[in-house]
């Protein structure tokens, strides 16, 4: 027998674009490192002010305490339509990249390609998900998560039924939904989070809080685990 998974617990936010990137990586090396991946949906605002995603963090919650299968899924749904709304014109006029407006190491930005002019590009990702992951910044969808329209098409996209998902939607006001969404962002600040996102991992009776996402190299080196990119082989085989 060998030994027992190490958990890693994620706390997100789908405002955050960094969350995203992390968010896809673990959840490719879910099944190829020995670790138990808990997706903890938190409230950026709860940490830095002036974010727009209550309604969007409360229905994760429910959904993570009502259908927890599904919580990866309408995680990926809701990024999708978050960040569809930031015009892909915002950096091609100005003849710089990607990279210029958000600072992170090329070889994580690989994950995800830009649009071309005139079309869109899409890259698979996670084999764990039938749905393909848009360009990071794309104009397809131009989607406001504030309405409830767009997380209930996102619940559906996700694989909810209709009816589940208007159920789920309708708890977001209760205090169970609240209060769970108010506790995880809580313990992601005593982890010492000043932004989201956070990945702590549980390892030898030792807790490591890494923020941001360009630390799965070493996250890797405390589980004992081998980083083999974004995109490892096993997923890459599949893809």
């Amino acid at each position: 027998m060998g030994p027992l998974p190490r958990t890693v617990e994620l706390f997100y936010d789908v405002l955050s674009p960094y969350s995203w990137l992390g968010f896809e990586i673990l959840c490719r090396y879910q099944n190829i490192w020995n670790i138990n991946l808990q997706l903890r949906p938190s409230l950026i605002t709860g940490i830095m002010k002036d974010s727009g995603s209550l309604s969007a963090m409360r229905f994760l919650t429910a959904v993570n305490l009502e259908h927890p299968e599904m919580l990866e899924k309408a995680s990926r749904e809701l990024w999708m339509r978050v960040w569809s709304r930031v015009s892909v014109g915002l950096w091609e006029s100005s003849g710089r990249t990607l990279d210029d407006f958000l600072t992170f190491p090329r070889h994580v930005f690989r994950v995800m390609i830009l649009p071309p002019p005139g079309g869109s590009t899409v890259l698979p990702v996670t084999p764990l998900s039938p749905h393909r992951l848009p360009a990071v910044f794309s104009s397809s969808q131009n989607e406001d998560i504030t309405e409830p329209q767009s997380i209930l098409a996102a619940a559906e996209k996700a694989g909810m039924s209709a009816e589940q998902a208007q159920g789920l939607l309708e708890k977001i006001a209760t205090p169970k939904v609240k209060n769970q969404l108010k506790e995880t962002t809580e313990a992601a600040c005593r982890y010492g989070a000043f932004g989201l996102p956070i990945t702590v991992a549980h390892v030898d009776g030792q807790t490591h809080m890494l923020f941001g996402s360009d630390r799965m190299e070493l996250l890797a080196h405390l589980l004992g685990e081998k980083w083999m990119g974004p995109i490892p082989p096993a997923v890459n085989a599949r893809l």
